[in-house]
């Protein structure tokens, strides 16, 4: 997987130079520190699917351009056969698949998104991004923290909520979760 993270980051750093984008310009952008920016770019640290979608926005590019290096082509439909879709690790507590990655032009980025279950003295990591998300409980039940609040969503319960609110996803009753979720 780290090598998949160091060839994204080289994308993304040759996105970046070719724009004329400093790192404080991409830090400002998308609300991180500078430090955590060159991070992600020099692939030492996982980046969050969400701060990729954020800087393929920026480079009015699509998202499948910097997981996989290919130019999507998919204008009409794009078809994910199950457990198909491009891995992306974004935290140790998340795994990400990506279910539409050849599809040019999206409004959203749709995940299946699968929360591991941690020791209880653990609070999960949060994080904030621009725009919008929905995410949908396929199995298990999650707690989700979102701006001083925890929600528990059962198998079938759904939430939209503002992502630019710090947030993140715990697994209850020691099983995974997993949920769909659009980022838009």
């Amino acid at each position: 997987m780290k090598e998949k993270i160091k060839k994204i980051a080289a994308r993304i750093s040759e996105f970046r130079e070719s724009s004329d984008i400093n790192p404080q310009e991409m830090s400002e952008y998308l609300q991180i520190s500078v430090e955590d920016y060159l991070e992600y770019e020099s692939g030492e640290k996982d980046i969050p699917a969400s701060v990729l979608y954020e800087i393929a926005h920026k480079f009015k590019v699509d998202l499948g351009l910097l997981l996989t290096g290919e130019e999507t082509r998919m204008h009409i439909f794009s078809v994910t056969r199950k457990n198909k879709g491009v891995a992306v690790e974004r935290q140790k507590q998340y795994k990400y698949e990506n279910l539409a990655e050849k599809f040019i032009h999206k409004k959203a980025e749709p995940f299946i998104v699968t929360v591991e279950p941690q020791s209880k003295s653990k609070k999960p990591s949060t994080n904030a991004h621009p725009g919008q998300e929905f995410n949908y409980v396929l199995e298990g039940s999650m707690k989700i923290y979102i701006h001083n609040h925890e929600i528990v969503l059962n198998e079938g319960d759904s939430i939209f909520f503002d992502s630019s609110y710090q947030h993140a996803m715990e697994a209850l009753n020691g099983k995974p979760a997993r949920f769909l979720a659009m980022v838009m």
